[in-house]
C-alpha cells in the first residue's frame, strides 16, 4: 500500500462528524457525545483509506466489515455521509420512536450495520465470528487466481468491551485462530461512566493481548496524529497470522470544555458548549447538523470506490463459474441463503417400536444425516463435544493450517470452554452470510450466554443451540446443572424459538423448523436419559409446536406437556382411561411455533369441555396460558440417579394420575363450564 498522503480537507472532515455528534446527541437530549467526538480521526483514517463497502448495495458480499462494538451515534453519522440509507432527518430523530437511528445500532432495523451492538463486549465477539466466516469461506471456494473472499473485519472497541468477560473469551479464541484479518481500533480514552478507569480498571491490555497471541500496537495522539493511525493499519494488514489491537490513546469529547471527563460520556454538551467546539473547528455556531459539500464529496467518493470493487468482484465471479461452475453454483446459493434442494428428505424418521434412545442422540443423528447435504451448517461446542453429541464422523475442525488440527476449511468449531463467546461469535457467523452456525453445550449454561442469545434475537441472526443435558434428568450432577427456570427465560425473548422435542420424530421437526428459520435462532433442548418414539408423533404434526398426541371423545381431562415429560403424561393418561377417566394428551415442542398457527387448530388441539393440567420438570411460570393447573418444579432439583430424581419430585405416571384425579374432581365439584385456556379477551 502506498505511503500515507494528506488530504486538504481531513481536518474539516474530521470536525464535521465531531460537531455533528455534538448535535445528534444534543438534539435527542440523550446519548453519548464524547466517544464519537473522541474516535472521530480513527473512523475518518480508516473510512477514507482502507473501508471496502458499497452504500447502494449494503450487501456486497466480500465487502470489509465494520464493527463499532462500542455502538453509539458515530456509526450513524458514518453511514449519513457515505449515502447509505441514513438521511439528515434520521440523525434528527436519533433515540426517536420509530426511527432509523435508535439508541443503539441495530443491524435489522438500519442498512448498513452489520451487527447490533451496545451491549458491551458482544460486538468485539461478533467481530472475531465475522473473520472466522471470512476465513471459513475463503478456505472453502478461493481457488488459485479467484481470491474471491478476502475481505477485512475493523472493529472499534472501547474501555468497557475490555472489561467485559465475554470479549475476554472471543479475543482468547481469536488469537488461537490466528485470524489474521481482524483488525481492533482500541479507543483508549480512560474514561466510563464512573470517571476514570483508575478505580476498576487498571490491567496492561497490551500484555493481555500479546497473551491471547494478537499483534499489538500502541499509538499515543489519536486525536490528531492520522498519519500514525494509517500506518497502524498498514502495519496490521500486513499481519496474516494473528489478530491486530491497536491501542489509540484519545481525548473523550475533543473539543469540548469538559473533555477528557465522564460529564462527556453519557449525557448531552451544554448549548454554549456546543457554540465555542464549532468556533474551535471553523464551523458557524449558528449553524446546526451542518455538512460542508466537500464533506459530502469525499465521502460519496468512498462509495463510488466500493462500488467499483464491487463491480470488480462480480466481474470476477463470473469468470469463477465458467471454469468452477458446481463450486460458483455453490457459493451464490448459499450468499441468497437458500437451503439445497431435498435436503430435508434426509431427515430421520421413526416408528414407535423402533429403539429408545435421549433426544441428544437423536439430534446427533439429523446432524450425521443432513451434514453432507448442508455444507453451510457449521457446528461446534463449548468443550462438551463428546455430551453435545455435536460433531459429525467426517467432520474436520476449524482451525489454523500450521496447527495441523485441522484447516479454515472445517466446519467444526472448538469453542472451549467458553459459552458467551460462542454466542456472540455464533451472531458473527451468522451476519457474515453464507454459514448456519450450531452449538452445543448443557441448557444450564446457555444461561452463560444470554447476553448473546438476546441479541441474536433482536438481530434476528440464524443460529441454533445444541441445548443437552436439558432437565432434572441429568441426574448425578445435580442442582448446579439441573435447569429450573432456563425454559420460561428462553420463551420469554421475543423471536426465539425454545424446542423440547419428546422422541425422534419431534426432534427431526425441530431441525426441520429451525434450519428453515432464516430470521430467528433457535434452542433445542435436548435430553440426557432415553426417551420412547411416541405414537402418533410425527414430524408434521410437531413441526406446528403442538398437537394432540392422543385423542378421546367426551374427554374429563388434557394433560399438556413437552419432552421428557411427555412420556410421563403417556403413562399417566394410561392409568386414568383405565379408570374411566378419559384423559387427552398434547404435545407442545415449541410454544413460539405454535402461537403463530391459525386460532382453528389452535383451538382444534386446545378445546374447550375439559380442564387442562400442563407437566414440566421446568418452573411452572408461563404454563397458564395453556392450562388451568399445573405441575413442575417450585425449587431447585436434586443429585441422584435420575429416575430416583423424578421420583423425588412426583414426576412419575401414577402420580401424575393421582394429581389429574384431583384436577377432575375439583372442576366437576366446581361445574360449569370448562372454556380452552387459550380463549381470552385480549
Amino acid at each position: 500500500m502506498s505511503s500515507f498522503q494528506k488530504e486538504a480537507d481531513d481536518e474539516k472532515c474530521i470536525n464535521t462528524i465531531r460537531t455533528l455528534a455534538a448535535d445528534v446527541v444534543a438534539k435527542s437530549n440523550s446519548g453519548h457525545p464524547g466517544a464519537p467526538m473522541g474516535m472521530a480521526p480513527m473512523a475518518h483514517v480508516l473510512f477514507s483509506r482502507f473501508m471496502i463497502a458499497n452504500p447502494k448495495n449494503s450487501k456486497f458480499y466480500n465487502r470489509d466489515r465494520f464493527v463499532l462494538s462500542n455502538g453509539c451515534a458515530l456509526l450513524y453519522i458514518l453511514l449519513h455521509l457515505l449515502d447509505y440509507k441514513v438521511s439528515m432527518d434520521d440523525l434528527k430523530a436519533f433515540r426517536q420512536v420509530d426511527s432509523l437511528t435508535p439508541g443503539h445500532p441495530e443491524s435489522s432495523h438500519t442498512d448498513g450495520i452489520e451487527v447490533t451492538t451496545g451491549p458491551l463486549g458482544q460486538g468485539i465477539s461478533n467481530a472475531v465470528g465475522l473473520a472466522a466466516a471470512q476465513a471459513h469461506m475463503a478456505a472453502t471456494f478461493n481457488k488459485d487466481g479467484f481470491d474471491l473472499i478476502n475481505n477485512h473485519t475493523y472493529a472499534f472497541l472501547g474501555d468497557g468491551c475490555l472489561q467485559e468477560g465475554v470479549a475476554s473469551e472471543a479475543c482468547s479464541l481469536a488469537g488461537h485462530l490466528q485470524l489474521g484479518n481482524l483488525i481492533a481500533l482500541y479507543d483508549d480514552n480512560h474514561i466510563t461512566i464512573d470517571g476514570e478507569t483508575d478505580v476498576s480498571f487498571t490491567e496492561d491490555v497490551v500484555k493481555r493481548f500479546e497473551a491471547y497471541g494478537w499483534h499489538v500496537q500502541v499509538l499515543k495522539d489519536g486525536d490528531n496524529n492520522i498519519e500514525s493511525i494509517y500506518n497502524a493499519i498498514v502495519e496490521a494488514q500486513k499481519v496474516k497470522d494473528k489478530p491486530s489491537l491497536i491501542k489509540v490513546h484519545t481525548t473523550i469529547g475533543y473539543g469540548s470544555a469538559k473533555q477528557g471527563t465522564e460529564s462527556v460520556h453519557g449525557s448531552p454538551l451544554k448549548a454554549d458548549d456546543i457554540v465555542n467546539i464549532k468556533k474551535k473547528f471553523g464551523f458557524d455556531p449558528e449553524q446546526k447538523f451542518h455538512v460542508p459539500d466537500e464533506v459530502y464529496a469525499r465521502y460519496h467518493a468512498i462509495g463510488e470506490r466500493g462500488a467499483e470493487a464491487e463491480a470488480k468482484w462480480n466481474a470476477l465471479l463470473v469468470e469463477y463459474g465458467q471454469k468452477y461452475p458446481e463450486e460458483h453454483k455453490e457459493l451464490t446459493r448459499r450468499i441468497r441463503g437458500d437451503l439445497p434442494e431435498g435436503w430435508e428428505k434426509k431427515l430421520p424418521v421413526y416408528k414407535p417400536n423402533e429403539k429408545n434412545a435421549a433426544s441428544r442422540k437423536y439430534s446427533e443423528i439429523v446432524l450425521q444425516a443432513i451434514s453432507s447435504s448442508i455444507p453451510e451448517l457449521v457446528g461446534g461446542s463449548a468443550d462438551l463435544t463428546g455430551s453435545n453429541l455435536t460433531r459429525v464422523k467426517e467432520a474436520v475442525d476449524f482451525q489454523p493450517p500450521s496447527t495441523n488440527l485441522g484447516s479454515y476449511a472445517g466446519r467444526y468449531f472448538r469453542y472451549g470452554v467458553r459459552e458467551h463467546a460462542m454466542g456472540a461469535v455464533m451472531n458473527g457467523l451468522s451476519a457474515y452470510g453464507g454459514i448456519i452456525p450450531f452449538g452445543g453445550t448443557f441448557l444450564n449454561f446457555v444461561s452463560y450466554a444470554a447476553g448473546a442469545v438476546r441479541l441474536s434475537a433482536l438481530s434476528q441472526h440464524h443460529v441454533i443451540w445444541v441445548a443437552t443435558h436439558d432437565s432434572i434428568g441429568l441426574g448425578e450432577d445435580g442442582p448446579t446443572h439441573q435447569p429450573i427456570e432456563t425454559a420460561i427465560h428462553l420463551r420469554a425473548i421475543p423471536n426465539l424459538h425454545f424446542w423440547r422435542p419428546a422422541d425422534g420424530n419431534e426432534t427431526s421437526a425441530a431441525y426441520l423448523f429451525a434450519l428453515q428459520a432464516k430470521k430467528t435462532p433457535s434452542v433445542l433442548s435436548l435430553s440426557r436419559q432415553t426417551l420412547p418414539n411416541l405414537e402418533n408423533s410425527t414430524v408434521e404434526h410437531a413441526v406446528k409446536g403442538g398437537y394432540v398426541l392422543h385423542d378421546v371423545k367426551d374427554e374429563k381431562l388434557n394433560i399438556v406437556s413437552t419432552g421428557s415429560e411427555v412420556q410421563i403424561a403417556v403413562a399417566a393418561a394410561e392409568i386414568l382411561n383405565k379408570e374411566g377417566i378419559n384423559t387427552r394428551i398434547i404435545s407442545l415442542p415449541c410454544w413460539e411455533v405454535f402461537d403463530a398457527q391459525p386460532k382453528e387448530y389452535q383451538l382444534e388441539v386446545f378445546r374447550s369441555g375439559a380442564p387442562y393440567l400442563s407437566v414440566e420438570a421446568y418452573s411452572t411460570i408461563g404454563w397458564a396460558k395453556y392450562s388451568h393447573e399445573q405441575y413442575g418444579l417450585a425449587a431447585w432439583g436434586a443429585s441422584g440417579p435420575y429416575d430416583k430424581v423424578y421420583e423425588k419430585f412426583g414426576l412419575t405416571g401414577p402420580n401424575i394420575a393421582a394429581v389429574g384425579k384431583k384436577v377432575v374432581d375439583y372442576y366437576q365439584k366446581k361445574g360449569g363450564e370448562v372454556i380452552s385456556p387459550i380463549l381470552h379477551a385480549i
